[in-house]
């Protein structure tokens, strides 16, 4: 029967886990109470800027000071005054008027050219499109219906124009206004094509005659500033600072800081209110990782993401609590989609749910930002499933959205809040969700990456036959190769059945049998009918040739690089079974050497002798459901391979076979693998076989010479 670990096993607190407790509680609490305790050092009036003042702040002595405040409105207002300055010169602008005027010349002689010939009508149209290519066909129409005469005007027009735009100030900055003006120039007596004719032709013309001068400007703006002198306040005792009921400005602030009204006092109640609310969310949060995560409490990335998101979340609502909007559009719930994606939902609840408290807390003990931050984590930590495509985020962000939204309008109708406010937050909850969402695809991978969680995408490009190590697999050993094919598509058919990780599962699988490479023809699917080396080793030297496949494919795994994830099914994918057939071989040949005749009482001693612990693999068992899945299909795949007939009663026969030797053996003792979960396995296993090995219709000859035709006569018209 299966066995689960025990909780009693589990729950042992050793005297590891309490240091480990210690140091991670002690730098969580310290880096959430320092974040918490920004502002335990209010003012000794506790007003600051924006509050409204509780009651009437009098100057207790008459004073005098210097205002930073007023004193930089006052640069800032001569800042605003100083105009950019260009280099624009009368002469600047002659000089570029009288080139631009040259350039027109040179540019019309082809068009002046064309009126002064005889040609056809055909023939003028030709030559004005030469001579001016870039023409449109409406100003191109409008200049072929011109006479000579009408042409000497228009171009006389033109060159007024172009002179007078040119003299005056051309800024580079607003050459295109500029350009954009030219009609306007034009002589409003002209028909509108023919102004349009000018302009047209004009533009690329017009050039700018005055430059931005930074320098120029900028030394302005100095001495602007250097002109104001700073601004002295001058408060008399008993005079008023800020009344009762009004809004406290950062002059007010200024003007109490120079009276020593705001003498700094740690508050040290909120201090110790924040740190025992630390106490508490880190405490529960690691508790609740050792009781119901064995496996994330002792890996240093997994509890290190853990913090640093907490961590992350708690600094971002503590920045933002207060203000209108802030707290609400901040994606929080990127904190859960990054946690549900790396490690699993029950991770992303928990901490969504601390983050909550802590936001609650922060922001005065509000429900509304408590549950909105909670429920829209969940919604996503629910939706986003395992974050391998792109889709996932899409429609995550999508549920946040919609949970942020009717959180919002739930506690507008169960509080007062105007219909502004409430479209404002509802954008607000929008913003969050989609920001979530792009925070959350962005920085995922990063994560994975930085902190050596194997994500979906990760897994994806593993899975690519141009992979190095495939490939590898592919050239050198292509009995392997196929091989881990059939086993992931066994495996990952499986997997689905029982809600395991399919695609973890499968792109283990491809890369189960690497140490193969090693010495690839110890295995009798590369030899392709060569000479079986085993026939000359002992059972002994075959056992330890083909436990060597697994130490050898742990090492080319941490050469190529791959995941740890991935590494570790390569050991547990043979767990503890035992190479019975070579077992088999050396009982066989310890009763041959006796010369004890079979069934004998000598020969059941003989082979009693045998090690059997000599041939099983070292390990260790499957950790995981998946690997259980990789060893079962590994088995399964290679068994079925070898049966003379692949009928239905025959495959489940061998499947069934496989599962119980490796249930017998204790294999599943190690991994949350269930009967049911077994039974599930089977039927699959025994249904993707059915489909690998299904049995093709026999054509008679002549048939099968009329499909080929017609399948290559379609391929010609294709």
């Amino acid at each position: 029967m299966l066995a689960q670990r025990a909780l009693s096993t589990a729950a042992r607190f050793t005297r590891r886990d309490a240091v480990r407790l210690v140091i991670a509680a002690s730098v969580l609490v310290g880096v959430l109470t320092a974040i918490l305790s920004i502002d335990i050092l209010p003012s000794g009036l506790a007003e600051r800027e924006g509050d409204v003042a509780r009651a009437a702040v009098l100057a207790p002595r008459s004073a005098e000071f210097e205002s930073a405040i007023r004193t930089k409105q006052a640069r800032d207002e001569a800042l605003k005054a100083v105009p950019p300055h260009y280099t624009y010169t009368t002469e600047a602008g002659d000089l570029a008027a009288v080139r631009q005027v040259a350039e027109l010349d040179r540019l019309l002689e082809p068009v002046d050219a064309a009126f002064n010939a005889v040609l056809s009508d055909g023939a003028r149209r030709q030559a004005l499109a030469d001579a001016l290519p870039k023409l449109s066909k409406t100003s191109l129409d409008g200049l072929q219906a011109l006479d000579r005469a009408g042409w000497l005007a228009l171009r006389a027009e033109t060159g007024r124009v172009l002179e007078a735009a040119q003299r005056r100030e051309v800024r580079d900055t607003a050459l295109e206004t500029a350009r954009g003006a030219i009609p306007q120039l034009a002589d409003q007596a002209l028909p509108a094509d023919q102004r349009a004719l000018i302009a047209e032709v004009l533009a690329p013309l017009l050039v700018a005659n005055s430059t931005y001068d930074a320098a120029a400007t900028e030394t302005a703006r100095q001495e602007a500033t250097s002109a104001v002198e700073p601004v002295r306040i001058s408060v008399k005792q008993g005079e008023v600072i800020v009344d009762a009921g009004h809004r406290i400005t950062d002059l007010d602030v200024e003007v109490m800081a120079a009276l020593g009204l705001l003498d700094p006092r740690p508050d040290v109640a909120k201090l110790g209110g924040w740190f025992l609310l630390s106490l508490l969310v880190v405490g529960l949060l690691l508790a609740w990782v050792w009781r119901f995560r064995p496996a994330y409490w002792h890996r240093d990335n997994a509890l290190f993401l853990v913090g640093l998101m907490l961590v992350i979340a708690t600094l971002a609502i503590k920045l933002t609590v207060g203000r209108p909007l802030l707290p609400f559009l901040i994606p929080v719930a990127a904190v859960g989609l990054l946690l549900a994606i790396l490690l699993d939902g029950g991770v992303a609840v928990v901490v969504s749910a601390m983050v909550a408290m802590i936001a609650g807390a922060a922001s005065g003990t509000s429900p509304e930002l408590a549950g909105y931050v909670f429920l829209g984590s969940l919604a996503g930590a629910i939706t986003v499933g395992r974050g391998d495509r792109l889709g996932n985020f899409v429609q995550a962000a999508a549920a946040i959205a919609l949970v942020n939204v009717a959180t919002v309008t739930i506690f507008t109708f169960l509080g007062e809040r105007d219909l502004t406010g409430l479209l404002q937050l509802l954008g607000a909850s929008v913003g969050c969700a989609v920001i979530a969402g792009v925070v959350a695809v962005g920085s995922f991978a990063v994560l994975g990456n930085v902190f050596g969680i194997t994500t979906s995408f990760h897994l994806l490009e593993l899975a690519n036959p141009s992979q190095p190590l495939l490939r590898r697999l592919l050239l050198e050993t292509p009995g392997t190769y196929h091989h881990s094919l059939m086993v992931g598509n066994l495996a990952e058919r499986s997997a689905e059945a029982i809600g395991a990780d399919a695609l973890l599962v499968r792109v283990a699988s491809y890369y189960h049998d690497v140490g193969k490479l090693a010495n690839p023809l110890a295995f009798i699917e590369n030899q392709a009918g060569d000479v079986n080396v085993h026939d000359y080793l002992t059972p002994e030297e075959s056992a330890i040739l083909i436990r060597e496949h697994v130490s050898n494919g742990i090492d080319m795994g941490y050469q190529y690089k791959l995941p740890k994830a991935i590494i570790a099914f390569i050991p547990q994918h043979h767990g503890t079974a035992m190479m019975s057939y070579f077992y088999a071989r050396a009982r066989d040949q310890a009763i041959t050497d006796t010369g004890a005749r079979s069934g004998t009482p000598e020969a059941e001693a003989a082979a009693a002798r045998v090690d059997p612990a000599r041939f099983r693999h070292v390990g260790p068992r499957p950790q995981t459901r998946e690997a259980a899945i990789l060893m079962l299909a590994d088995g399964v795949e290679a068994s079925v391979r070898s049966l003379t007939g692949h009928d239905e009663a025959a495959i489940r026969a061998m499947v069934d076979q496989i599962v119980r030797e490796r249930l017998d053996d204790g294999q599943f003792d190690e991994c949350d693998l269930t009967l049911r979960d077994l039974e599930r396995i089977r039927n699959a296993f025994v249904a993707q076989l059915l489909g690998m090995y299904h049995q093709r219709v026999e054509y008679p000859q002549n048939k099968v010479v009329e499909i080929e035709s017609q399948r290559a006569a379609g391929g010609g018209r294709g």
